[in-house]
């Protein structure tokens, strides 16, 4: 980790927030509690816990692995629905192939990114590539779901591939931070995701004993995840390490993250996924890969489902 990085970031766009910016205050921080997904990969759900108010309009993330698979090992989802929303799947290390029954889908590998709008809804289905499975490797990634208001929940399904080549390779004033713009604006830079819904996300390296501050939109929200190491964040320096959540409260317009003079021996700099989006303040209903504004929307996408509109599995080799 990471697979996107470059050798010299002082090449790179210098961003730094105004000297008048108002820094944001650490509400909470939470600790991701682990599981596991589709036919048995290890998670860590990081929203879990948190309040929907502080995530909107993020409904949850994972963060799948980071593990070292043997030969044999990795294993993937099965076909399953999704309506309503938004699912972007973020890979730091290996490789993953989607398909849908909308027709999209391809391969994603080390720092790619795969943005898959379910809309009206469609199936799909994710595994690690033949090879993967036979000669094992090292997997680790994120899932992010992000929600559609009410009048884009029916909206056509669309795919977009997000190579890791494409995303904004920006850095902080001194150098200390390498900054990967996925999705949104940051002081004037555009990350490559196209969303429905105004969102932010990056990747976040800082080097050990670095500190970062990001200029952030102040109709937006905020939270900072830890992938790896250990830092601080907020201006009266919160803990944080991996696994953990920082929630943002609300009142500024600039987010700081500093990273721990000494970091784990396994990731050399402190690494962090920034998210923030404009909530949308509509009803959301969760149940299971369906998420829409009442109970009866959510009653009409599973009958939808097992009567098979929202699309069949397609053959094999299409």
């Amino acid at each position: 980790m990471p697979a996107v990085t470059v050798e010299n970031p002082l090449t790179l766009p210098r961003v730094a927030a105004p000297a008048d910016a108002r820094p944001r205050a650490v509400l909470a921080v939470s600790t991701a509690p682990g599981g596991f997904e589709g036919e048995g990969f290890p998670v860590r759900r990081a929203f879990a816990g948190i309040d929907y108010t502080h995530l909107d309009p993020f409904i949850m993330m994972d963060q799948m692995g980071e593990v070292e698979y043997a030969p044999g090992e990795p294993k993937g989802t099965p076909w399953h629905p999704h309506r309503g929303f938004e699912t972007v799947t973020y890979l730091i290390d290996g490789s993953f192939i989607h398909r849908d029954s909308h027709g999209g889908g391809g391969v994603i590998n080390d720092g790619d990114t795969q943005w898959m709008t379910a809309g009206s809804g469609l199936l799909h289905i994710e595994a690690p590539p033949e090879e993967l499975v036979m000669t094992g490797g090292l997997f680790h990634g994120l899932q992010l779901w992000v929600n559609l208001p009410k009048k884009d929940k029916m909206m056509a399904p669309r795919y977009q591939d997000i190579g890791g080549g494409q995303v904004k390779l920006l850095t902080s004033a001194d150098g200390g931070a390498l900054l990967r713009l996925i999705a949104g604006d940051i002081a004037g830079h555009e990350g490559p995701g196209i969303t429905h819904t105004p969102i932010t996300m990056m990747h976040v390296s800082v080097n050990p004993g670095a500190e970062v501050t990001i200029p952030w939109r102040s109709d937006f929200n905020a939270l900072a995840y830890g992938l790896a190491g250990r830092g601080t964040a907020g201006p009266l320096g919160r803990p944080f390490r991996t696994g953990q959540t920082v929630v943002f409260g609300p009142g500024g317009d600039s987010l700081t993250l500093r990273a721990d003079a000494t970091q784990e021996s396994r990731s050399p700099n402190l690494e962090v996924v920034l998210l923030g989006g404009q909530p949308i303040r509509e009803p959301m209903m969760h149940y299971g890969p369906f998420v829409m504004n009442t109970h009866a929307e959510l009653a009409q996408a599973f009958e939808d489902f097992q009567a098979g509109r929202l699309g069949t599995v397609p053959a094999e080799g299409h």
